[in-house]
């Protein structure tokens, strides 16, 4: 064998082998190793408060401002996600671990405390002490795999932080909850 055909021969059984696919174990595996901000994203669905943890935002454009999140096909809120007109997307700092965990449990559950809560004049459940929220029209919903993604316009920011943060971003990291540490 020539020194090209070796070359080739080792690279390509370095490469993944695209045709033998991956198992969903083996993705979400490797997924629980890249860290994520975690967000609650609220609406109302007209009888109700709807919530759900989302660790997929990202923001998408400054003009017009989009963002983007992902919602499980399995979820219990998908239904009144794919009507949903509207949406707030918190972005949790580590003092709101409790709400992290309080939305992560059965739907009925998540707004059962009042005092953690109230409504926008537009109907959206806001979460308190959430330095940071954004108010999104839903721009497009787009059926991708298990998941939903939704992209959203952004037509207000609330935002208290005055450019200095008040708490640390909760992250979600290997199955659980961290916060940032500076490296210097």
């Amino acid at each position: 064998m020539s020194e090209v055909e070796q070359a080739e021969s080792a690279t390509s059984t370095q490469r993944p082998d695209e045709a033998g696919g991956i198992t969903a174990a083996q993705f979400r595996g490797a997924m629980r190793h890249y860290p994520a901000g975690v967000t609650i994203v609220t609406l109302n669905n007209g009888e109700r408060p709807v919530g759900f943890t989302a660790t997929s935002f990202a923001s998408l454009s400054a003009e017009p401002p989009l963002i983007s999140f992902n919602i499980a096909e399995t979820s219990s809120s998908i239904e009144a996600m794919l009507a949903a007109e509207s949406v707030v997307v918190h972005f949790l700092g580590d003092h709101q671990l409790h709400l992290a965990q309080r939305f992560s449990r059965a739907a009925e559950e998540r707004f059962a405390d009042d005092s953690l809560w109230t409504s926008l004049d537009s109907g959206e459940p806001v979460l308190h002490d959430t330095p940071i929220w954004v108010r999104a029209t839903v721009h497009q919903l787009i059926a991708i795999g298990d998941h939903t993604l939704v992209i959203g316009l952004v037509t207000r920011v609330h935002d208290t932080t005055d450019d200095e943060p008040i708490a640390a971003p909760l992250l979600y990291y290997n199955g659980s909850y961290h916060r940032p540490r500076g490296l210097q």
